[in-house]
């Protein structure tokens, strides 16, 4: 497949959900059952390029004009799962987003407002049509959110050093099962010590998400990008699933000292990866 650009787009984590094949509709499910067999599928940095291609025209494209039609897939003893791209619904959903990320002068100068007007309309007249519409990837720049960490376990960290050709790898894969439970324990867990708050909110939408799929379903949660902002040696030491789950643990024992220290490392590592964001 030929490259839109040859720049590496970075610094945003994922969190994926696989379906198994038999979770899709027809014709979707026999397009997929297609897309599985062929050898060059595209890699998340292919969709990446691609999004910010359509920002350089003038007026930029804030959101795709069609869907996408690819997708990530895994084959997992012997069931293929299948993850779309849905690109042009996270467009919209993301534009949605951004006022509260950007300043608004940056904002108007990346995005005038009447192309992000024009995408608003669109995404409401769409969404008239598909009311049940849900993404199967929620991304995060800069960051990964913790309460993603309570879907997976540090057994399921994968780590890879990577080499000059090829960039580190750091992420968690889960049974959709062994996700819903961690999120169901640990809100009893929270409700239960602590006030409500941006952990407990994460955590109820989170689930919510979680509930639209297939039961047996894969979770995956990838560093993505953030692998090129992390230094190697903090790269392979991170285990904040491990912190997340010792910290929850604790709260549930009444151990506060142990479930403030938890958080301390988290909070001290995340804050060093967002200050990046304005370094320049």
């Amino acid at each position: 497949m030929p490259k839109v650009s040859s720049v590496v787009v970075p610094y945003a984590a994922y969190l994926r959900v696989y379906e198994p094949l038999g979770a899709f509709p027809e014709p979707e499910r026999g397009h997929w059952a297609r897309y599985a067999r062929r050898p060059d599928r595209p890699s998340y940095q292919d969709e990446l390029r691609r999004s910010l291609a359509d920002l350089l025209p003038t007026p930029p494209v804030a959101v795709p004009v069609h869907e996408s039609s690819d997708a990530f897939v895994l084959e997992v003893d012997g069931v293929v799962c299948v993850c779309p791209w849905r690109t042009r619904l996270r467009g919209w959903q993301a534009l949605g987003e951004l006022a509260e990320e950007l300043p608004a002068p940056v904002l108007d100068a990346a995005l005038p407002p009447l192309v992000r007007h024009q995408a608003a309309q669109d995404y409401e007249r769409w969404l008239a049509r598909n009311p049940d519409a849900r993404p199967w990837i929620r991304t995060a720049t800069w960051q990964v959110p913790l309460n993603w960490f309570v879907l997976v376990s540090d057994e399921e960290r994968r780590y890879e050093k990577g080499t000059a050709e090829v960039p580190p790898l750091l992420r968690y894969r889960t049974p959709m099962v062994q996700s819903r439970r961690r999120v169901a324990r640990a809100l009893r867990t929270l409700k239960d010590t602590v006030e409500e708050g941006p952990l407990i909110d994460g955590l109820l939408d989170v689930g919510r998400w979680l509930e639209e799929f297939h039961p047996r379903s894969l979770v995956e949660l990838d560093y993505g990008g953030l692998v090129h902002v992390l230094p190697a040696g903090e790269l392979e030491g991170d285990h904040s699933a491990a912190d997340v789950a010792d910290g929850i643990e604790a709260l549930r024992r009444g151990d506060g000292a142990a479930a403030g220290e938890a958080y301390a490392r988290l909070v001290e590592r995340w804050r060093s990866v967002r200050d990046r964001r304005s370094a320049n």
